[in-house]
């Protein structure tokens, strides 16, 4: 059987590699390939770079008001969602989400993204600053320039919607490079904003790898103004080291290692709720999971008798059942790396008190019972379907243990006492804390992370401060 083939955009035009080398990507389900796909390189990164250096600097897009590119950005959303299904596949058949969280969770919230920022910008004030001095001040916003997305493979068309709209909202060009993993959904969107008469070369997308290729080359280039990244800390440090080079600015969403405080006085039902779908929603594949569960000592055994109740009624099976709710792991790599990080917990003085290696590349639900501080899986971000269950007696102590990890992108903490979550939320280092509830999100808000988990801040006037160069202008008024 003939496979698909997933090209580059460049410049408005669908193409090959230049020497035509391909990638295979892989249905996780199936373990099988079922699609082929440009494997570009620093040429290709370099022509794409290209385009949208001569869109930016000769093209009408950063000449648009705010209105008349907001318009091109609607007419995409609506777009996304006419195209909702094949979209939502494309990311299902990629990297094993279920079908129900792909058609019914990313691809709408894709589409909220674009018009969002379309409307944040036009929308946006800057200030008026009058002077004594027969003086007036204001400020401006102008587009940055040229910006490189890289995005992750975990919420493939979500995370990329995150990273452009705001950027191409803001009068910015764009080359995209998706996660080699997940290709196929980048592709269409470009298609997409083709046909909503977003100009050639203001949207690019370049497909490969990260060292050594298209990616590395991205982050490289000195015609880049703006480096955008969401993934593994230690690939972030990479991309510092190499933007540094270039004084290019970035924004780096890293990993995480989610804090779950859940007080005595918590409601138990909606904590548990809460708690099965911050670490086993989309198969723990999120860097937001609350990976770390502390529950005090007083309802430990209540809350954990429920817990694993409910996480084992959860249905594993084809991603693209509408009856599923955690599909495969998304690669045979990532699957070898979680099974690595289940094999250390006896080592390590855990006891495995659920779940385990499923059929395939899946993995049940896993909870981990008696770990130390100090062990692998209560440390590192595993990235699957794996919890750590721990007591603790006292506030003072939960919130030691929730800080006590480099890591610091979100927590939550489920109690009944309004002063605890006020004085719990302000304690913890992390750039989101829900309290009894999770995922909820403002796109006004700041999102990012401390330590370990990143560096800068997008959403709202964050990505308005990143995406653009603020400009002051001073004017005389008065004669003199």
């Amino acid at each position: 059987m003939m496979k698909d083939f997933i090209p580059h955009i460049i410049d408005g035009k669908e193409q090959e590699s230049r020497d035509g080398a391909r990638f295979d990507t892989v249905d996780p389900w199936t373990r099988q390939p079922w699609s082929e796909v440009a494997l570009g390189g620093a040429e290709e990164a370099g022509e794409a770079v290209g385009a949208a250096r001569d869109a930016f600097d000769k093209g009408p897009w950063p000449r648009m008001g705010f209105a008349e590119r907001g318009a091109v950005l609607h007419r995409l959303a609506d777009l996304i969602d006419a195209h909702r299904d094949e979209l939502a596949m494309a990311d299902t058949t990629d990297m094993g989400k279920p079908i129900a969280d792909s058609t019914a969770k990313d691809v709408p919230r894709s589409a909220m993204n674009f018009r969002f920022f379309a409307d944040h910008a036009r929308m946006s004030a800057g200030e008026a600053l009058p002077m004594d001095s027969g003086h007036h001040t204001y400020t401006r916003f102008e587009p940055a320039g040229v910006v490189t997305a890289i995005a992750p493979w975990n919420f493939p068309l979500m995370l990329e919607t995150w990273k452009i709209a705001p950027a191409l909202a803001w009068g910015n060009t764009v080359v995209l490079k998706p996660a080699e993993d997940t290709p196929a959904s980048a592709t269409i969107l470009a298609r997409l904003a083709l046909e909503a008469g977003m100009p050639p070369g203001v949207l690019n997308v370049v497909h490969g790898y990260g060292p050594d290729s298209a990616g590395e080359a991205l982050t490289q280039d000195p015609r880049v103004d703006r480096i955008t990244f969401t993934g593994e800390s230690g690939t972030g440090r990479i991309i510092g080291r190499a933007a540094a080079g270039n004084l290019t600015p970035v924004s780096l969403e890293l990993g995480g290692k989610g804090a779950n405080l859940v007080f005595a006085d918590a409601d138990l039902d909606l904590a548990v709720d809460w708690s099965v779908k911050a670490i086993f929603s989309n198969a723990g594949q999120v860097c937001l999971a609350g990976s770390r569960l502390f529950v005090q000592r007083e309802v430990y055994d209540e809350f954990l008798r429920r817990f694993c109740a409910a996480a084992e009624e959860l249905v594993i099976g084809d991603p693209k059942s509408p009856l599923t709710q955690l599909g495969p792991l998304a690669s045979k790599t990532h699957y070898d790396k979680v099974r690595s990080y289940i094999e250390t917990v006896e080592a390590d003085g855990g006891t495995v008190a659920l779940g385990g290696l499923g059929d395939g590349w899946t993995v049940r639900p896993t909870v981990v019972t008696g770990a130390p501080a100090s062990a692998r899986v209560a440390q590192e971000e595993i990235f699957g379907p794996v919890v750590v269950v721990t007591p603790f007696d006292t506030e003072e102590e939960a919130v030691a243990a929730a800080n006590g990890t480099p890591f610091g992108l979100n927590a939550m903490v489920f109690t009944e006492n309004l002063s605890r979550a006020h004085r719990v939320s302000a304690a913890l280092r992390a750039g989101t804390v829900w309290t009894n509830c999770f995922f909820v999100r403002d796109l006004r808000a700041p999102f990012g992370g401390f330590g370990d988990s990143g560096i800068g801040r997008e959403g709202g006037t964050f990505s308005r401060e990143f995406f653009t160069e603020p400009k002051a202008v001073t004017m005389a008024i008065s004669p003199g």
